[in-house]
């Protein structure tokens, strides 16, 4: 089972992302992640033993964290600029999300990769090739997107692949203490 620590979006933040990759489409070709699709991962662990999931689920409710905002931040490029993979969008104030990445990771040590330079952000597209590289910089060093978010859970998420994308589902659903 591919299984995945995320947080869910709302509504208004991925109709906003949403609007921003019809507008790199010009730019690029590449794999939009659909909009149902937009979520912040906190951590990847891959293909997990049935019988593991248990024990993963079981060290998620061991990370203790209070509710925090995030707001969208900066678009940018991974790996760089100059050679472009990924197009993504950063979230402020990262150091909130980083903490909560970093409960998730030290209570699952052992499960996936442990992240080594976790970055908040959310994955807008994955580049295959580039029609427009000096139009896609442009636009994505012009453009300002607005939106917040109350981060007051995360889910552990199973993934399941198919022809169509993948198919996220939540398995169960972390809150904060109260």
């Amino acid at each position: 089972m591919r299984l995945f620590v995320a947080v869910e979006l709302p509504k208004e933040i991925k109709d906003t992302l949403y609007e921003f990759q019809k507008d790199l489409k010009p730019f690029v070709k590449a794999n939009f992640i659909h909009k149902k699709n937009l979520h912040l991962t906190l951590k990847f662990f891959g293909e997990i033993k049935d019988e593991m999931v248990k024990e993963i689920q079981e060290r998620l409710s061991k990370v203790r964290f209070s509710k925090f905002n995030l707001s969208l931040d900066e678009i940018g490029f991974f790996p760089n600029e100059k050679f472009i993979n990924i197009i993504w969008i950063g979230l402020e104030p990262g150091n909130k999300i980083i903490k909560l990445q970093t409960l998730v990771d030290e209570e699952t040590l052992g499960y996936g990769k442990q992240e080594s330079k976790f970055k908040a952000h959310l994955t807008l597209a994955r580049v295959k090739s580039i029609k427009d590289k000096k139009g896609l910089i442009n636009i994505v060093r012009e453009k300002k997107l607005k939106g917040n978010l109350l981060v007051e859970s995360f889910h552990l998420m199973k993934s399941e692949l198919s022809k169509d994308g993948p198919k996220y589902s939540v398995l169960k659903t972390y809150s904060p203490e109260q």
